[in-house]
């Protein structure tokens, strides 16, 4: 019966996209197969179009992603942000998807922030606009004035979306593990943990508390940021659903004309934009990740201001460090760097070719370095990618999918604002100044002179583990002469002195 279920849902989904007129738009994304939008065709033929569909393939198609639910209406609002990738017609189709769907009445917006904030509404808002400002895929938002006489934004949760995504994703982990189960590839690429990475990221995100905690460690680690800045956060007015944050006055990123009409520079605040992401992920391990047009307001003064944290990511201090040098070493070309990188953080089997590996990374990245991003294909460059990945029987690394989905959607607002941005050199500044501040010989130096008193703490332990592992297994073939603790330890206290003593001199 399960199966059957799943079954349904998926020839249901298809069904959708056929009485939306989609199947069409799908066709023009770049990479995609011939095979699947003609099965869609055959398989839903007898299926009438509604009447009155815009004429644009790509508002079709966020139509038809918008009736399917949350979850894929997530989907759709990353492609928005990849021009390249689906072509400008159907990215712009799509923004509609980002704060432009239909919302939910403003009795059960009322019925939300009473049961959640206690009391009547009049006891939280002097003033409150009953027609959203936007709504989303999650939640919607309304003007309003609290009663000490602040401008605010009202985030309120949509009442049935937890339910949905969990509906959603149920279909998601059905098709993960059927392929884990008939694929070796599917096993390599790890689907069912990435489906698990993908619940855990959507559910975080319907906390509404976390959300403004989130806000605030980015806003504290932000605060020395000129040019970008997050809106304060009304604690007394939030709660799992409901989120209460300063209004923002500006021009949504996603409305172009209107910035040029501004006086903006838009080449500017597309690199502004990547930068401040590559900052927020190398510097602190701590970065907005969902970048999409419709989060991001640019005030009069032209400052960047943040909005809509459900979706967070963090780097541990390793991953930050493969991060930085992977894409130093692609912008100066050093692809055997890049490939030790690979090597030293395990994401290449023990016995697969440095040198082979090192070819791969140059076959990948030579032909693209020196194209503006639109001249780039995207297909074919995940295609390659992919190939490579399979070859040298790499896993995929969940903890990395938040990171390396933020990246394409700060990459695809900057294409947005300015065709012809190019993410290498933009990036650049930023990861030549990170490793210099963390990768150079001094730093390294300095922070291995730190941990010293860390180092010295477990000692003990790892000497007698040590020790332990050389003692002969059988007593009785090999008799041991008992030694005591101190002087088994104190060849390696001597050694550590020794060690210490070399590096003070070293930096007089």
């Amino acid at each position: 019966m399960r199966v059957l279920y799943y079954l349904l849902k998926l020839y249901a989904l298809a069904v959708c996209l056929r009485r939306y007129g989609a199947i069409r738009a799908l066709a023009s994304i770049d990479g995609m197969p011939d095979w699947p939008p003609r099965a869609l065709r055959i398989f839903t033929f007898y299926i009438p179009r509604r009447r009155g569909l815009p004429v644009a393939e790509g508002e079709r198609l966020a139509l038809a992603l918008a009736a399917m639910g949350p979850a894929y209406i997530k989907l759709g609002q990353t492609l928005a942000t990849r021009p390249d990738l689906v072509g400008r017609p159907i990215a712009e189709g799509l923004t509609t998807l980002q704060d432009r769907l239909p919302p939910f009445s403003f009795k059960k917006v009322k019925a939300t922030i009473e049961q959640d904030l206690g009391g009547k509404l009049q006891d939280h808002f002097s003033a409150f606009d009953e027609t959203a400002v936007a709504a989303a895929s999650i939640a919607q938002v309304h003007k309003a004035v609290t009663v000490c006489g602040q401008d605010v934004a009202v985030k309120v949760l949509r009442p049935d979306v937890k339910a949905r995504f969990k509906r959603d994703l149920a279909l998601f982990e059905w098709l993960a593990q059927m392929a884990v189960q008939h694929s070796v590839e599917a096993r390599r690429l790890r689907l069912v943990q990435v489906v698990a990475k993908i619940r855990e990221t959507v559910l975080r995100e319907m906390d509404l508390r976390l959300e403004a905690a989130s806000a605030a460690e980015l806003a504290a680690n932000m605060a020395g940021e000129s040019g970008y800045r997050l809106p304060a956060i009304h604690w007394d007015q939030t709660s799992e659903r409901v989120l209460t944050l300063e209004w923002v006055t500006g021009i949504r990123l996603s409305d172009r004309e209107a910035l040029v009409a501004a006086g903006h520079n838009l080449p500017a605040l597309g690199e502004k934009i990547v930068q401040v992401f590559l900052k927020q992920a190398l510097h602190d391990g701590y970065f907005h990740a969902d970048l999409h047009q419709g989060n991001l307001i640019i005030e009069a003064n032209g400052t960047i201001a943040a909005i809509d944290y459900g979706i967070m990511g963090r780097l541990s201090k390793r991953e930050r460090r493969f991060l930085a040098e992977i894409l130093y070493g692609f912008i100066k070309r050093d692809y055997r760097r890049v490939a030790e990188v690979h090597f030293d953080a395990g994401y290449v089997p023990e016995g697969e070719s440095l040198e082979e590996f090192t070819q791969a990374m140059r076959s990948i990245a030579d032909p693209i370095l020196d194209l503006p991003i639109e001249q780039i294909s995207a297909g074919k460059l995940l295609a390659q990618l992919f190939a490579t990945t399979e070859r040298f029987n790499m896993q995929t690394q969940p903890q990395l999918l938040v990171l390396q989905r933020s990246m394409v959607m700060a990459e695809g607002m900057a294409l947005h604002l300015n065709a012809q941005a190019n993410m290498w050199a933009i990036s650049e500044p930023v990861l030549e100044l990170w490793i210099r501040e963390n990768l150079s010989p001094e730093v390294r130096l300095a922070e291995f002179i730190t941990n010293i008193p860390r180092y010295m703490e477990r000692l003990p332990l790892l000497v007698e583990r040590f020790l332990q592992d050389r003692e002969p297994r059988n007593a009785e073939h090999n008799p041991v002469v008992l030694v005591p603790r101190a002087a088994r330890l104190w060849p390696f206290a001597l050694g550590l002195i020794t060690g210490v003593a070399i590096i003070k001199i070293l930096m007089l």
